[in-house]
């Protein structure tokens, strides 16, 4: 079964699991194994940076219990300047988790990586997805690897690789209409993905990956004209920095991750009122509430 369009309602396979957006948007909950994501950073590592396998297992669970239909285990941090670190060590800090994770539950399980070979390994250990912050552009076989697995994928926009990266600054690119930007990006990795015979595609805009403050915000105002590409869309917005901007005092410093929780859950419910189907997110059982408020207006 490929990616079903029934007007704004779509159906992806995952490997044989399927995501049915039909009967409303849908949480992805992030599971970072890293120990310096920009958020929860080394929260799931033990002493001489392993991963707590059961720590991290008992936070997946817990966000199912929550309302995930997406676990997003990554391995490799994407925030701006990071560290770039070895396929191996990747694979060290993902696969044992898939492994465990799809023992113990049949949630859908994504792979947060732009590499073909952790991909692979991630698929062979139970994965059912890829989320690709670079929409297919970062690494050449990851789209024959999605194909060989029959795997779905998130394609994302991205404009350079988060080593040369910067956080969301209040200082616009010059490189004219965002959207039209990332629509044409998008646009380039579906046609990509089809080429290589995936067609259970996800799309995300990619908030904060090298754009400025302004143009995250009109990427959110104007996310329902990515509907056009007729696939549907995923909102990343949590805890971001263009939030923190946004929220913090004039002339104070840009208050932290850990104080934009309230902005995330704004963000989210604009983003969702503007077409999003998933949102991904830290903090699970706000998005549920957030969704379900959004769910009980329908009835009037």
């Amino acid at each position: 079964m490929n990616c079903i369009n029934a007007g704004k309602e779509f159906q992806i396979n995952c490997r044989g699991k399927l995501l049915d957006l039909s009967s409303g948007p849908k949480i992805m909950g992030i599971l970072n194994t890293t120990p310096d994501s920009f958020f929860d950073g080394g929260t799931f590592h033990k002493t001489q940076g392993k991963v707590d396998l059961d720590r991290a297992l008992e936070h997946a669970l817990e966000m199912i219990r929550e309302g995930a239909s997406i676990i997003d285990i990554g391995g490799e941090s994407s925030r701006p300047g990071a560290e770039k670190i070895s396929v191996r060590e990747e694979i060290m800090r993902t696969i044992p988790l898939i492994e465990l994770l799809q023992r113990k539950t049949d949630i859908i399980i994504s792979i947060d990586t732009w590499k073909a070979e952790v991909a692979e390994k991630a698929f062979k250990a139970g994965a059912h997805m890829v989320n690709d912050i670079s929409g297919f552009t970062f690494d050449g076989d990851l789209p024959g690897v999605c194909s060989q697995y029959r795997a779905a994928a998130v394609l994302m926009h991205t404009p350079v690789k988060p080593e040369s990266m910067q956080w969301s600054t209040d200082t616009g690119s010059g490189k004219g209409d965002i959207l039209a930007r990332v629509s044409c990006f998008l646009e380039q990795s579906i046609a990509v993905a089809e080429k290589n015979s995936i067609h259970d595609l996800i799309i995300d805009p990619g908030f904060g990956f090298g754009k400025s403050v302004e143009e995250n915000f009109q990427l959110l105002a104007g996310l329902r004209s990515l509907q056009a590409l007729k696939r549907p869309i995923l909102a990343g917005l949590s805890r971001k920095s263009f939030l923190g901007h946004a929220i913090t005092p004039k002339g104070e410093e840009i208050l932290p991750p850990s104080e934009r929780l309230t902005a995330t859950i704004t963000a989210d419910t604009i983003a969702l009122m503007n077409g999003a189907s998933i949102l991904r997110v830290h903090d699970v059982e706000a998005a549920a509430q957030c969704l379900r408020v959004l769910e009980a207006m329908k009835r009037f």
